[in-house]
């Protein structure tokens, strides 16, 4: 399994970031994926999951309104599209997903929300 995360970068707060996330060694299409992420002296938190088909999503309470997750099966790839970036935004987004008891990381992309 590989997980390879990319579109991080810095942005002024109430800017926008699109992260994706290209997966391999799986068969993508049948396992959720979720976006966590950790800030400097904070443990890793979930921000957003997606299930196998798309058709439902779940998110921390304090992107909701302005992240977005999604997937395309077709390229292995999922998203995480951020808007009204905050600075408490600010930290490494990684993609993670779970088969069984395997729990597999990419190596995290940086994002950093300031003026």
């Amino acid at each position: 399994v590989q997980l390879v995360e990319s579109g991080g970068g810095l942005v002024q707060p109430g800017g926008s970031l699109r992260l994706s996330c290209v997966a391999s060694g799986f068969t993508f299409s049948t396992y959720a994926m979720r976006w966590y992420r950790q800030a400097p002296g904070k443990e890793r938190e979930l921000v957003a999951r997606i299930i196998g088909s798309g058709r439902s999503t779940y998110y921390q309470d304090s992107v909701k309104g302005r992240f977005t997750i999604s997937r395309d099966n077709a390229q292995n790839t999922v998203y995480l599209q951020m808007n009204s970036l905050k600075p408490e935004d600010t930290a490494v987004y990684y993609c993670n997903v779970i088969d069984g008891s395997d729990v597999y990381w990419g190596r995290g992309t940086q994002v950093t929300v300031s003026s």
